[in-house]
């Protein structure tokens, strides 16, 4: 059984989808393990490391590899030097990438999505998107800080008081979860708000207060997945009257709201923006779908009015080192439901509700049922 561990080509891609830790792992499951060199250098992981885990670091690493370990979805020029057959674990974002999906299909790869794991108990170790939003809350809340021009915290000194910053995070889910008890433990006062009832719960037991329409509407918004349902015209509109009052008063807002598949919900408008005292930031989580602020640019740090929009890409691979490290043990566990540990020897169940729910493509063909072509469906 030959495991490799991809080198991102994505220039923008710092994270590594192994490391010392998991490669020892791996070679207890009999695997024999090889990296592509400087797959973990900006990750803080030099080749030394994974040599000295037992890893062979050489640029042929994929070349005859049963199992290929990857951040991101391999691009054309990866899948050719993939052997047929060979199964591709990574984040494959799958949602309106027809041609990608079947250009893996066509290499005669066995892909599998690690985003479209089933909620359920077992799969938690494997969540890697819990995993990388619970770091990205947390540098969202630190990016903030860097950005915005005062203390977080209420400071008394001997010449006067520095006021506490206020700090509202739009949609608690596990990425704001992390970024209320960040800003919290920052000295921040802390609001946040959410579609999903559940939530405010947790958001109070953080010590943030909940701010929310709680209609009808509002007790019905979440699916039996645990995720955020797209809300009517109507309640979107209500709670945007309340939110932008609310923003007004706000130093600092981070919007993390996202629907799987979809692109992320409009939160900010350009005129709520203009409604932000000078100096005030927003941070955008959002923003690679689409934005949850309407002047959120993906990439880059922009001002309107004096206020910071911030739309960083890939801000799980801002604190790469951490997030490799979680993302790394989480493909361990899901590579370790797909061998018989007896034989050491790859064993795919088929039948496992797990690998059903993440396996895209399969002999030539895309064969997820939310994501194979229409006829094939």
């Amino acid at each position: 059984m030959r495991i490799a561990v991809a080198r991102e080509i994505d220039p923008t891609e710092n994270r590594v989808a192994a490391t010392p830790e998991t490669v020892k792992k791996m070679k207890g499951l009999g695997a024999d393990v090889s990296v592509e060199p400087d797959a973990g250098t900006k990750s803080g992981i030099p080749d030394a490391e994974f040599a000295a885990a037992g890893a062979t670091v050489t640029d042929a690493a994929v070349k005859d590899a049963d199992v290929v370990l990857k951040v991101r979805r391999p691009a054309a020029s990866e899948l050719a030097r993939y052997k047929k057959g060979a199964l591709v674990i990574a984040m494959m974002d799958p949602y309106d990438e027809d041609a990608a999906l079947k250009a893996m299909a066509d290499a005669g790869i066995v892909a599998f999505a690690m985003e479209l794991l089933p909620r359920i108990t077992r799969a938690q170790v494997m969540d890697v998107l819990s995993s990388q939003a619970n770091l990205a809350g947390y540098r969202a809340v630190i990016d903030a800080a860097a950005e915005y021009g005062r203390a977080l915290p209420m400071m008394m000194t001997a010449a006067g008081t520095v006021p506490a910053a206020k700090l509202f995070v739009m949609g608690a889910g596990v990425a704001g979860l992390q970024a209320i008890a960040t800003a919290r433990r920052l000295g921040a006062i802390v609001t946040a708000t959410d579609v999903r009832p559940a939530a405010k719960e947790q958001v109070e037991s953080l010590g943030a207060k909940f701010i929310a329409v709680e209609d009808e509407e509002f007790k019905q918004a979440e699916t039996a997945g645990g995720y955020a349902k797209e809300m009517s015209k109507e309640y979107q509109a209500k709670q945007a009257a309340l939110v932008s009052e609310h923003i007004k008063k706000q130093d600092i807002v981070i919007t993390t709201a996202l629907i799987p598949g979809r692109p992320a919900p409009r939160l900010i408008s350009k005129d709520m923006v203009a409604s932000m005292r000078p100096g005030s930031v927003i941070v955008d989580l959002a923003v690679e779908r689409g934005g949850n602020c309407e002047l959120a640019q993906a990439g880059e740090v922009v001002e309107s009015g004096g206020v910071k929009i911030v739309g960083h890409r890939n801000v799980p691979g801002r604190i790469a080192a951490s997030a490799s490290s979680l993302y790394a043990r989480n493909l361990f566990a899901f590579l370790e439901i797909l061998v018989d540990k007896n034989a050491k020897a790859l064993a795919v169940n088929w039948g496992d509700e797990i690998v059903k729910a993440t396996a895209l493509t399969r002999d030539g063909a895309v064969i997820h049922p939310s994501f194979a072509p229409k006829s094939a469906a």
